[in-house]
């Protein structure tokens, strides 16, 4: 996955979709990072946190997310 933002930061993560677990990671010298969601059932929901690492072995919390489908009543 490519990420990029207006400050004009770059990355690069690899990424697995795995029997409802997401997974996205990366390797950087002091900000490793790592991303892991579970999809609910019903495939609406993902619940997940990233962490992050300055020397790859120790994890800290930086942020938990959720990220909800909004589905269009319009559209089945």
């Amino acid at each position: 996955m490519l990420y990029a933002d207006a400050r004009g930061v770059h990355r690069v993560y690899r990424m697995t979709l795995d029997g409802g677990v997401w997974k996205l990671w990366r390797g950087a010298p002091r900000f490793n990072q790592r991303f892991t969601g579970t999809l609910s059932p019903d495939g609406d929901t993902v619940d997940g946190q990233w962490e992050m690492s300055t020397d790859g072995t120790t994890w800290n919390l930086d942020f938990e997310l959720t990220y909800t489908r909004v589905r269009d009543a319009a559209r089945p």
